[in-house]
């Protein structure tokens, strides 16, 4: 095949600019559900989705291609406020019956796209010690959600409080496979996060706005240098964070919906629950591995 029939394939896969933005919309979304979602973190789900890369790049280097960027991260900016606005409101009705059951979907999401993300971490090549980094992040992430679900502290919200919180999930963006919704769980604060964002309560939403930013401009230069000089070493610790973090999600959010009370709660029998949870996880699965291909298939333009 010539040269000029290569490009023209290749611009020939490139999706429509309307359809892409509408993808990039898509994507913001359920980052933006990953950041109030319990057992997930917003970081995971832009690793996942492929914006984690030159969102990082973009906020350590702002000035470097400013409008591109910005006109790029529109949608998925207003993708992540509609996913935690709508979500917001779903924590107080069919999430909080059926919990264990979506975090599956979202578990999902994660494991069909594992093999793209070991296929990206292993891009610049792969060494002994990226395995053992892999294996060792796994382990550290899954006992301490572990540990740190068992223990849970009541903590009386105030403006310091949120700014905080807003601080954590920055660092949720920032360290993908921490989930800032677990902490905020374990101090009492997600159920008073949730509805002060579903109310537009702007006393819980301005400190957190202005958390979330400070900790994401303050850690951005760093996590993007980390993965210039450690690219390899980095990803695999990342990746070892998703597995870590979804795993860890089946004893502190999965296993505890099977017992008498929550199951009375959801109206649902053992193996009614079950097969939900096995249903809604397939879906997950199908849907990112599919998504995967198609992002594959028409890869993304290089504006970074």
């Amino acid at each position: 095949m010539s040269e000029q029939n290569k490009i023209e394939k290749e611009n020939n896969q490139k999706i429509s600019p309307v359809a892409d933005w509408f993808i990039r919309l898509a994507k913001g979304t359920l980052v933006g559900i990953g950041f109030i979602l319990p057992g997930l973190s917003g970081g995971v789900l832009a690793v996942i989705f492929g914006i984690y890369d030159p969102l990082i790049r973009f906020l350590a280097n702002l000035k470097h291609n400013f409008l591109m960027n910005v006109r790029y991260f529109i949608p998925v900016g207003f993708g992540a406020a509609l996913g935690i606005l709508l979500f917001a409101v779903v924590v107080e009705k069919a999430f909080g019956k059926y919990a264990a059951q979506f975090v599956c979907l979202f578990i999902g999401f994660v494991a069909g796209t594992f093999p793209s993300l070991y296929k990206t971490a292993g891009q610049k090549g792969r060494k002994g010690s990226d395995i053992g980094i892999l294996s060792i992040s796994t382990l550290a992430i899954f006992f301490l959600m572990i540990v740190g679900g068992q223990q849970l502290t009541e903590v009386t919200p105030n403006i310091l409080v949120w700014l905080g919180s807003g601080l954590l999930m920055g660092l949720g963006l920032i360290v993908p496979g921490m989930s800032p919704s677990n902490f905020l769980i374990y101090f009492g604060l997600y159920d008073k996060m949730a509805i002060g964002i579903k109310n537009f309560d702007f006393g819980v939403i301005i400190p957190l706005i202005i958390g979330f930013i400070l900790c994401v401009l303050l850690f951005s230069k760093l996590a993007a240098y980390l993965f210039r000089k450690y690219y390899s070493g980095m990803y695999h610790f990342i990746l070892g964070m998703v597995v870590g973090s979804s795993l860890a999600i089946f004893p502190t959010v999965v296993f505890p919906a099977f017992t008498e009370e929550q199951l009375a709660a959801t109206g649902l029998s053992f193996g009614g629950a079950i097969l939900f949870c096995i249903v809604l996880f397939i879906v997950g699965t199908l849907a990112s591995y599919l998504f995967s291909k198609v992002e594959e298939k028409y890869p993304r333009e290089e504006i970074f």
